[in-house]
């Protein structure tokens, strides 16, 4: 599903990627607007698609699959968007997946944030083992 979602996203095709996220689905991105249900995420999307990212491509890594029952699950990811050639894991994105009436997975709740590196830098200086 999320290589579909991808796939949208670098077909510029908002309403196509809006069709993976549930109609009553919440967005939140890493600037901390958010979209409520599918319809707000398709027109939200819609200028990002054709104009301020028009012809960027999205890169999206799984870091963790957590299932919460057998209908939902939880995907951490790093991400990004770029119009460059190279497209940078500098978000880290959490999707909530759900599974439909039949058997498909649709997103019911994103969030998007953007990496700090001095944030990652201290947090990781402070890891001690368990």
């Amino acid at each position: 599903m999320l290589a579909q979602m991808v796939e949208a996203w670098d077909d510029g095709d908002a309403e196509n990627y809006a069709s993976y996220f549930t109609t009553d689905a919440t967005y939140v991105t890493f600037l901390g607007s958010v979209s409520k249900g599918r319809s707000a995420i398709a027109s939200d999307h819609e200028p990002v698609l054709t104009r301020f990212q028009k012809g960027s491509r999205m890169r999206v890594q799984v870091t963790s699959i957590r299932f919460i029952g057998d209908d939902v699950a939880i995907i951490l990811s790093e991400g990004g968007v770029s119009k460059g050639r190279n497209v940078p894991l500098n978000k880290v994105q959490t999707f909530v997946f759900e599974r439909q009436a039949d058997d498909t997975w649709l997103c019911a709740a994103f969030q998007n944030s953007k990496k700090n590196k001095l944030m990652g830098w201290l947090t990781s200086r402070n890891e001690r083992p368990a």
